[in-house]
């Protein structure tokens, strides 16, 4: 029996569930749907962004609705276009099998007379930006006097841009008997205004605690000097070759710039902000839904509307003015079920921030560092490796094995491989090659040293079936530790790594010695010692060029006073004479789809691998 049967639904609705395959309600459709189906109250829900709250709000709509009355009956505010026409499209889904129901979308930058003719022709349903609906009240094209429910979507968003006045005034126009329900993000005292002033004893459910992170993303930050911000977010992208980012900046300007340096630099990357046109903004989000951009700069404002269940990482590059924002930035990754990853670059006078977030969203952070040259280094290669070893073969090729095999005769296997990897690796390793630490001490500490710790290099990874939560609980279970005892879990695509305290190094190697996962030998390796103490695993120690010890014990040399940024034009830049793979803003270049990029590295560290 699908779950959702035992909430109330009709057989219309449940027909239209399974056709999009869900199975399980959301902690907040459980708790919201059976009250909004058997009561007319109002109702205030409290729910971290991608939760499932349209859903939520969605179903008990349209089964309250009277499909057979071509008047307005619901009506759905929504803080920006992007998240009106994506409501209007679930509700239209939900809906398809209720014979007559019909939901239309009002926002800004379209036809207001189309608009009002669809509306016209009977609209039970209607989904609204605040902005343009008090724009259609105020000339008579819309008619909510008889409206039977009103749902304020993410509120709090809705306060913070400013449609407070907007709101208040569209609500005066609704009748005071009418049903009201509010969900939101996070409860500021101008949501608690709101449901004091417009809604009468509403039943309040609360997903979590009030303001809180979903438990499902993990959350870091990286202190650096305030000139290497840029240069860090750089290598985060280059140390996650298989990234799908969000990266949230203050302002439009920053955005703008941040996106255009991005693109310079061969990322596929693009900007969405307000002073796009929203010809542009659709094709950038198109381009960023099929995986063409893969490092997505926004405002707080432009992002509200990116609806993208994989997005892996959120990267705040700038920490936002409000506390209560980093929620909504950090809801964008982590839905469906799914684990992600929200990262903050703070500079060392913003590390205090750290805690005030933490207590807002009762999770802690986690203080990383940025990884230096040798880790990128190896990350990119095991990747470029995995990629290769996934390839089908083209047998087109064989015609001219006869002069490849003459070409390399004499050569082993070892040496072949080798030659191969030699001629991508050394672009890597030349532009990396003394590159310089981008990791400050920050001026007020939030968190004490985390002591002396062992990080451990394991050859399983995303193709396993592991993300970085199931990898903590698989190596929690195996190796008989607390939860806290596993942390810095990175999982890349076919190895992953993990640090434990270094008094349980020896135990950790002795129960991965022939272990076996569902038939395949795991193989757990030391990668770095903390307290200056050597590299082991010989077979992964970097070759020349590489002098002195970093932090981790690492040999690398440090001599170098340049920057990324210094390097990123010259001629061995793996950058270099390279096309631009998107245009920042403009929507009218798109990044090409992987099946027509080159295999090299080169493309691997600078224009990210877009996901067929």
């Amino acid at each position: 029996m699908n779950k959702f049967e035992l909430l109330g639904l009709n057989e219309a609705l449940l027909q239209a569930i399974n056709d999009m395959g869900f199975e399980t309600p959301s902690e907040v459709q459980e708790k919201a749907i059976p009250i909004l189906l058997q009561e007319d109250t109002d109702m205030v829900a409290l729910a971290q962004t991608g939760t499932g709250k349209t859903a939520a709000f969605g179903f008990p709509l349209i089964q309250k609705i009277d499909a057979n009355n071509r008047k307005t009956q619901g009506l759905i505010l929504s803080p920006t276009r992007e998240l009106c026409l994506q409501i209007t499209n679930e509700l239209k889904n939900y809906s398809k099998y209720s014979k007559g129901l019909n939901t239309v979308a009002i926002y800004g930058g379209a036809s207001i007379t189309e608009q009002a003719a669809q509306i016209k022709k009977g609209a039970q349903i209607i989904v609204a930006t605040p902005g343009r609906m008090q724009d259609m009240v105020n000339r008579r094209l819309v008619d909510i006097s008889a409206i039977e429910y009103c749902i304020l979507d993410e509120a709090d968003e809705m306060l913070n841009m400013g449609f407070y006045e907007d709101i208040t005034e569209i609500l005066s126009h609704t009748p005071k008997e009418k049903s009201t329900w509010l969900f939101s993000a996070t409860m500021p005292k101008e949501v608690a205004t709101i449901a004091k002033k417009f809604m009468r004893t509403p039943v309040e459910i609360t997903v979590g605690t009030k303001n809180m992170g979903t438990s499902s993303v993990s959350h870091e930050y990286f202190v650096v000097n305030a000139r290497d911000r840029y240069a860090a977010l750089k290598r985060l992208a280059d140390a996650n070759p298989d990234i799908f980012s969000v990266i949230f900046c203050r302002t439009k300007r920053d955005t703008q710039k941040v996106a255009e340096q991005l693109i310079e630099d061969g990322y596929n990357a693009a900007a969405i902000h307000g002073d796009l046109s929203q010809n542009q903004r659709d094709l950038v989000m198109k381009s960023f839904r099929a995986r063409q951009i893969q490092m997505l700069v926004a405002t707080d404002v432009a992002a509200r509307g990116i609806d993208v269940d994989d997005i892996t990482h959120v990267i705040n590059y700038q920490l936002p003015d409000e506390i209560e924002t980093y929620t909504h930035r950090s809801g964008r990754t982590g839905r469906a079920g799914k684990s992600g990853v929200s990262m903050v670059i703070v500079s060392k006078s913003e590390a205090r921030k750290i805690r005030g977030i933490e207590k807002i969203i009762g999770q802690s952070f986690e203080r990383k560092e940025i990884p230096d040259g040798r880790e990128i280094c190896e990350v990119q290669l095991f990747h470029l490796a995995n990629e290769i070893s996934k390839t089908e073969i083209n047998h087109e090729i064989d015609r001219y094995l006869p002069s490849i095999n003459e070409l390399f005769e004499g050569l082993t296997k070892e040496e072949l491989l080798k030659k191969f990897f030699s001629v991508e690796f050394t672009r890597f390793f030349n532009y990396y090659n003394n590159a310089q630490d981008l990791n400050a001490k920050a001026s007020n500490e939030v968190y004490e040293d985390e002591g002396d710790s062992t990080r451990f290099f394991i050859n399983v990874g995303a193709k396993d079936d592991f993300d970085w939560m199931s990898l903590k609980d698989f190596l929690k279970a195996t190796l008989d530790l607390g939860r806290d005892d596993v942390n810095r879990v990175e999982v890349k695509d076919s190895f992953s790594f993990f640090n434990v305290d270094s008094s349980k190094a020896e135990e950790v190697i002795r129960i991965f010695q022939d272990f076996k996962h569902n038939g395949r030998h795991i193989n757990v390796e030391i990668t770095k010692k903390s307290a200056g103490k050597e590299r082991s695993g010989g077979g992964r120690k970097g070759g020349g060029g590489y002098k002195g010890k970093d932090k981790g014990g690492r040999s690398f040399d440090k001599s170098s006073k340049g920057t990324d940024k210094g390097r990123r034009r010259s001629s061995d830049s793996p950058a270099s004479g390279k096309r631009r793979s998107s245009d920042a803003g403009s929507g009218g270049r798109q990044g090409k789809k992987s099946g027509g990029r080159s295999s090299s590295i080169e493309s691997s560290i600078k224009r990210r691998r877009s996901k067929k």
